[in-house]
């Protein structure tokens, strides 16, 4: 199998716990829609690298990271498994509404021995985290995200958005409802998708 994600330079014990991971979602995809089943071959690609591609956009000094609409853990898990060895005063919490979704990022957690709060609640219900970082995927238009954003970034926080190929649009379409300061980068897994590096969000 190739493994898209050791361009990361990641250690065995990395590799180990990101199998584990793999495994348990193999195994519960077919219990509840974690990913797509025709994505699941293409596991570590279209998922496990995709995800571990915004630890580099991603501030030296991380402090709190609160991972939106976690679903199977993505980008948020595949971050904390990542940082999982380095010292630091980093946290992550993984917001997941649906319960069952929950249950499997605390059985990852668990099965791997990697630290992360996990949320079962709506976003919108949860009490402002305050966080430095704050990441979704595929969870929501960029208005709605902003919104997220907004209500949970710490002053001075980034948000590291992935968006597919309309993301143009929802910029425009964003900017009728919020200030925000943007920089684009391709994704390096996914073709016509992109990654904002979003700051200083507040309404118009």
């Amino acid at each position: 199998m190739t493994r898209s994600i050791a361009d990361l330079n990641v250690s065995r014990e990395t590799v180990e716990r990101l199998e584990i991971y793999a495994e348990l979602l193999r195994k519960w995809n077919s219990k509840i829609n974690l990913v797509a089943p025709s994505t699941i071959e293409d596991l570590w690609t279209r998922h496990f690298a995709d995800s571990a591609q915004l630890l580099k956009l991603a501030p030296a000094r991380l402090g709190h990271w609160a991972d939106l609409g976690t679903g199977g853990g993505f980008p948020g898990l595949i971050i904390a498994l990542l940082l999982h060895e380095q010292s630091g005063s980093h946290r992550m919490t993984l917001v997941e509404s649906d319960g069952r979704k929950s249950a499997f990022l605390r059985t990852v957690l668990r099965e791997t021995g990697v630290k992360a709060d996990v949320i079962t609640d709506r976003i919108e219900n949860v009490p402002p985290l305050a966080a430095a970082v704050v990441s979704a995927r595929a969870l929501a238009p960029l208005t709605k995200l902003l919104e997220y954003a907004d209500r949970h970034l710490g002053q001075g926080g980034l948000a590291l958005l992935q968006k597919g190929q309309a993301w143009e649009k929802e910029l425009r379409d964003a900017s009728s409802e919020w200030h925000f300061n943007y920089h684009v980068d391709k994704s390096v897994v996914q073709e016509n998708s992109v990654i904002l590096s979003v700051t200083g969000v507040r309404r118009v």
